[in-house]
């Protein structure tokens, strides 16, 4: 798979198979996504990943901690603003909505949506959790490099033939991960992702989310007319 096929193939998976990923792929995908870009070179990343029991334990343990209602906010961890601009607002609607239109799951059903949300600490039944850090003292610059990391994985895993979904819902249960993966106090959580084969009968995994046009979002300065 080229490098345009992997931009273009690549989505948010929310249904997974069970095959296994062979060890040997997860560290090469892990290898090749190490020639991720970063201000002079600090990368500025730690991965932890995991599978088997451990990756069951955090799961049980974060799926405790939400049925007893003691999530943290994105809020208290600077992650998501406390109010969103409307563009932004109506495009987070947009794609969960999206989603629930393909579940089943009706406006107001907030049993459904929660169970729909509880997956996202199943790892979506993927066979392989990662968990993406930083140092907790860097700024802003290193956390965009974080994100070029994450996005190279997410296109050499592709490479791959796998699948993987980006999680940000994981910031708000983050001690048992802290716990259980053994990361250092001195590192913050970016983001979890789940790694493996896309089911390809689940429905959630037909939709494809928007992409704004790029007259809205691109300004070309000091161009010739074609």
């Amino acid at each position: 798979m080229d490098v345009l096929e992997a931009i273009a193939s690549r989505k948010s998976i929310r249904a997974f198979t069970d095959q296994p990923v062979p060890t040997g792929t997860v560290r090469k995908i892990i290898e090749l996504s190490q020639r991720a870009p970063s201000g002079t070179n600090t990368q500025p990343w730690y991965v932890h990943v995991c599978t088997g029991e451990v990756r069951r334990a955090i799961t049980d343990d974060v799926l405790a901690l939400a049925a007893r209602g003691e999530a943290k906010t994105y809020e208290e961890y600077g992650y998501y603003p406390q109010s969103w601009h409307d563009v932004h607002r109506d495009r987070r609607r947009g794609v969960g909505w999206g989603l629930y239109g393909l579940l089943g799951i009706k406006k107001g059903d907030r049993e459904a949506a929660a169970r729909q949300g509880a997956r996202n600490f199943k790892f979506f039944d993927a066979p392989i959790g990662l968990f993406i850090t930083t140092n907790s003292y860097l700024a802003r610059g290193s956390w965009s490099d974080a994100g070029m990391y994450i996005q190279t994985i997410m296109l050499a895993a592709r490479g791959f033939g796998l699948h993987t979904c980006p999680q940000a819902a994981w910031i708000q249960y983050q001690e048992p991960i802290f716990r259980h993966l053994k990361i250092p106090s001195d590192q913050v959580l970016v983001s979890g992702m789940s790694l493996g084969y896309a089911d390809p009968h689940a429905i959630e995994n037909t939709l494809v989310s928007d992409r704004e046009a790029i007259e809205n979002v691109a300004t070309f300065h000091g161009f010739a007319e074609d």
